[in-house]
Formats: structure tokens, C-alpha cells, sequence
């Protein structure tokens, strides 16, 4: 299904990948900090990057992230829905995974866009439940987990992930939609909300 939705956040263009993103992408998915501890190789060339748009971020409901200023992929972020997703879940419960580039750690600018996709699944895809998982060591994704309101649920201790041929232990966060409406109308009368929509308007283990 060919993926066509926008999204809008006060800093931020969510809008799918496209062919002419691999420059872009190849510049973040080159740094040995970003894929593997989320899960995923370091791309090897700008050609290697231009395949991953083609058979991995092409998926539905798949992001590039962009700054407004110049609508230039620096991260993505997806929302896997069902068996689309990495931990096998029914249709009514989601996914989202995400990375961005290092030169944009610590501004905030994924907590904006997960909010904005937490919004786009719960209320109008209409989900129940939505996870997150992080690797052990991953402290940026669990704090990016905490910040959307998700809570630990569970561990996955010494698993063998494919991608990387390797064991890992993955820590499973969840977010309900009655814990969302709680949590960010709490937010919200707090004015700690970042981007510009409420509830009502509004490197986990990710794709690469």
C-alpha cells in the first residue's frame, strides 16, 4: 500500500521516503551509534542506504523525519500495526519504532514526532495499545519511551537478533490509549507538551 500521509509537528515534517533521501540517509545511518543499537548495520554507501528505502522504509506508515526549515531526512519513525510489527501483536495493538541522527541528539525532536504518531494511531487508527522496546544500554530510547508516557511491561532477556546475529536483551514498554488521554491531558494542563497539538488535536529497535 503506497504511503501518502503527512504529518505536521511545530518543528517537524513527518512524510514518507523517497529515493532521492538516500544522501541524507547515508549521512546519520553511517555512524556506528546510531543502527547498531537499535538494532540494525551501519549503511556501507549511499547505495546501500537508496536499497534500504526501497525494501525497508517503504513500508506502510514509515517516516522520514524533517526539520521544517529545509524538509530533509535526519531520522525516521514508523508505527508497525499487527503482524507487521516486531513482537507479534493483533490488529487492534501497535509498534513504534524510531531513530534520528546524532547531530540532533538532546533537542527533542523525537519525543515531538512520537506524539505526533502516538495521536495518528490512537485516534485515527483507532488502536488500543502500543509498544516500544529498547536494547540494553539504550538509555536515549528509554528515556524517549518514559517522555510519550510509555511504562516498562517486560524483558526479553539474551535473545538472538537476526539482524545483527548477535544476543541482546530488550526491555518492552507499553502505552494504553486511556494511559495516553490520562497522561497527556496531564501534560497538557502542565504546558510541558512539546509541539503544538494537544490530546485532543494532536533509537528503539527500529527499521533502518
Amino acid at each position: 500500500m503506497l504511503n501518502t500521509m503527512i504529518f505536521e509537528t511545530e518543528r517537524l515534517i513527518l512524510r514518507p521516503w523517497k529515493e532521492t533521501d538516500a544522501e541524507s540517509l547515508y549521512e546519520y545511518a553511517k555512524d556506528e551509534r546510531i543502527g547498531p543499537i537499535a538494532g540494525w548495520p551501519v549503511h556501507t554507501s549511499v547505495e546501500n542506504s537508496r536499497e534500504v528505502i526501497k525494501a525497508v522504509l517503504s513500508a506502510p506508515d514509515t517516516y522520514a523525519v524533517c526539520l521544517k526549515e529545509d524538509n530533509k531526512a535526519i531520522g525516521s519513525i514508523s508505527l508497525m500495526v499487527g503482524r507487521q510489527s516486531n513482537i507479534g501483536l493483533p490488529d487492534t495493538e501497535g509498534e513504534i519504532g524510531y531513530w534520528i541522527g546524532v547531530p540532533y541528539w538532546g533537542k527533542g525532536l523525537i519525543p515531538e514526532a512520537a506524539r505526533e504518531i502516538i495521536r495518528y494511531a490512537f485516534k485515527d487508527k483507532h488502536l488500543e495499545t502500543l509498544w516500544c522496546g529498547y536494547f540494553e544500554g539504550n538509555e536515549k530510547s528509554r528515556r524517549v519511551q518514559e517522555k510519550c508516557g510509555f511504562t516498562y511491561h517486560h524483558m526479553n532477556k539474551d535473545i538472538h537478533w537476526k539482524v545483527m546475529d548477535d544476543i541482546r536483551t530488550e526491555y518492552i514498554t507499553r502505552l494504553t490509549k486511556d494511559e495516553w488521554k490520562k497522561y497527556f491531558e496531564m501534560q497538557r494542563l502542565s504546558g510541558d507538551i512539546e509541539g503544538k497539538k494537544g490530546v485532543e488535536n494532536e533509537s528503539s529497535s527500529d527499521k533502518n
